[in-house]
């Protein structure tokens, strides 16, 4: 039995804590709304995350990062990636050197265009580079919650790292495989995101099975190739931190990225949608951020200047649609060679 500490109470880091629970590992929730932490402890649920799932009584919250991080053998970060910077500093002083440091986010940085692993040895130094795991993968929590079989992977520059995260994870219900490309992993989760929105656009505007198969095949290609680009194992995009977890969130009820996007291609404005959402939507973030960086290092990558230029430029959902479709002519199989 290990004693974990969980960084952030949002349906992610709730539903992770569950695995953990079933395991009888004691889980120590940090969130920074007391009320929250009030709720878990008194009433054993998060019904604003994940309504009607009831929690483990190893499963305690604080409101105090000092008390949950106290005595644990691993933290796992599970923060939107605007928050990790800000959480991580809060977190160093509690950290001991050789505690294990898991984080379960997706997305890149604007404007320094950093992952976020880099972005935590940032804030918690560059010793903690091999203390690092990733886990990622297709995963809606609700699913996880209500303990459906599902299957991610644990990835960290150290192997062992990554082994003893799947030890602390897997289970009947929760498959964990073990990954050594951090980055791959780190830039498929983040992406799929945007691959998403465009999906869930795609179905707002009323366009069938058709139109949305196209919009994953090419938003993979679009992901491969900037991965590879950035030395990615390109099997990476064919795994489940590319293929599938792109494949759960452009058509799945429970993404939020897909609802967002649907609703943008309903005509809704990005901020009503986003006040609608009422969570964050990482795709968005993460759109500007892959359009940045695809421009710094000349990747053709279509399908993500068009939702930026839908998200930041107000352009009409449709025009986008024709302007992909009436794109000069190209050979699927030269354009796919990131796989190769």
């Amino acid at each position: 039995m290990k004693k974990v500490a969980v960084i952030g109470a949002g349906s992610w880091g709730t539903a992770l804590s569950i695995v953990l629970a079933d395991h009888k590992h004691e889980v120590n929730v940090w969130s920074h709304r007391q009320e929250q932490v009030n709720e878990i402890n008194e009433r054993n649920t998060n019904q604003r995350y994940l309504p009607n799932i009831q929690l483990s009584e190893h499963i305690v919250a604080y409101s105090k990062m000092e008390e949950a991080v106290k005595g644990t053998d691993a933290v796992l970060l599970v923060v939107p990636t605007k928050a990790i910077r800000e959480v991580s500093q809060q977190l160093k002083p509690f950290l001991d050197p050789n505690k294990m440091i898991i984080h379960a986010s997706k997305g890149i940085e604007p404007e320094t265009h950093k992952r976020i692993s880099e972005m935590l040895e940032d804030e918690l130094g560059e010793q903690v580079h091999q203390q690092l795991v990733v886990l990622s993968g297709p995963s809606h929590a609700e699913e996880v919650a209500l303990r459906q079989p599902t299957t991610i992977t644990a990835t960290s520059y150290n192997l062992k790292m990554a082994e003893l995260t799947q030890d602390l994870f897997m289970n009947e219900n929760f498959r964990v495989y073990t990954n050594e490309d951090v980055l791959g992993v780190e830039i498929g989760g983040a992406l799929k995101n945007i691959i998403a929105l465009g999906a869930g656009i795609s179905d707002g505007l009323g366009y069938g099975d058709n139109a949305k198969s196209a919009l994953i095949t090419r938003g993979l290609a679009e992901i491969a190739r900037l991965g590879t680009s950035l030395d990615a194992n390109p099997l990476t995009f064919a795994g489940l931190a590319g293929v599938g977890d792109l494949i759960v969130t452009c058509t799945s009820k429970h993404s939020r990225n897909w609802r967002a996007g649907n609703m943008l291609g309903k005509g809704y404005v990005l901020q009503d949608v986003l006040d609608q959402m009422g969570m964050v939507v990482e795709g968005v973030r993460t759109t500007k951020a892959a359009y940045q960086l695809s421009r710094k290092l000349n990747i053709d990558m279509p399908i993500t200047e068009g939702l930026y230029e839908l998200l930041f430029d107000e352009k009409e959902p449709k025009k986008v649609v024709d302007e992909l479709m009436n794109r000069g002519k190209t050979k699927e199989l030269e354009d796919l060679s990131s796989f190769l």
